[in-house]
């Protein structure tokens, strides 16, 4: 039973996250797009009763995913944000009152399906529940020198499918970073208390890369179309936080024997479910 709670706060985050895709995207495209990175564009979003609603949501994410890494390893809880896809589809769907058409139907079935059969594989348990500073170190600079790399890359392109390629690759890597730093800071919660937490390190860099990471997202949403920004942030959020849960954490996931073909098998379905979906939400108007 305890094995679960992580699964069931992970999967409160997800759906609140989708939430929050749906309504920001939506506030998202009401704003005057820009060629460059601009801070301002978050104040032009604060005016937006629908993208305060949004971040509400991701307020809610927020304390779920929380619970979830202080309760499970990395490993497990950030690919179950692979969900957030299909789920943000549905809502989208509701909102806007228009049916799905079987062949979405199935590709969120396989992403479900896939992704159940991908973490029962692979069995994800974690090891260490602190992470050493020298052992942060040249994971930050990696992190945040990819971060920097894509973002540059994504910006000088114009409006199109590199653009929000680059910057959904960006987020996703700034969103498993905040999480590695989230596991971290609740460790210290737990051991340190209130004070401790609120003068640890890890507390302002989370809280930092997060930040990052939510206007990373604005400007993907408004840099190209879905179906090159959303691969490249949920398979790349669910593939860096499994690296990271390794690196840093020391998680181990089951490799030997056959468990390896069911992996392979589950991480095929979500993939091609996950190509399917963004095609889907690239031809859907946010706004119904």
């Amino acid at each position: 039973m305890a094995a679960l709670v992580p699964v069931l706060f992970a999967l409160l985050a997800a759906f609140s996250n989708a939430l929050a895709t749906v309504l920001q995207r939506r506030a998202a495209l009401t704003v005057p797009r820009s060629r460059g990175f601009r801070p301002s564009l978050v104040w032009d979003l604060l005016r937006r009763p629908i993208w305060l609603v949004g971040m509400a949501a991701v307020v809610v994410a927020g304390a779920g995913q929380a619970a979830a890494l202080a309760t499970g390893p990395l490993a497990l809880v950030q690919p179950l944000f692979v969900l957030e896809l299909p789920i943000a589809l549905l809502l989208a769907s509701l909102i806007a009152r228009r049916g799905l058409p079987p062949a979405v139907w199935a590709a969120v079935a396989g992403v479900v399906c896939g992704l159940g059969l991908a973490l029962v594989a692979a069995a994800p348990s974690g090891e260490d529940i602190h992470v050493s500073l020298a052992r942060w170190m040249p994971v930050l600079a990696a992190c945040v020198g990819t971060v920097l790399a894509l973002a540059a890359a994504g910006l000088r392109r114009p409006v199109g499918m590199a653009r929000a390629g680059c910057l959904g690759a960006a987020t996703a890597v700034s969103y498993a970073l905040t999480a590695a730093l989230m596991k971290d800071a609740m460790y210290v919660l737990d051991t340190g208390g209130i004070t401790g937490f609120l003068t640890a390190w890890q507390t302002y860099a989370f809280a930092a890369a997060g930040v990052a990471a939510v206007l990373l997202l604005e400007h993907a949403m408004q840099g190209g179309p879905l179906v090159a920004s959303q691969p490249a942030l949920t398979l790349g959020d669910a593939a860096v936080s499994l690296t990271l849960g390794v690196l840093l954490y020391r998680e181990e996931l089951r490799t030997g024997g056959w468990w390896v073909l069911p992996q392979v098998i589950g991480v095929s379905l979500v993939v091609g479910g996950v190509l399917v979906l963004a095609r889907r939400g690239a031809r859907t108007r946010p706004d119904g």
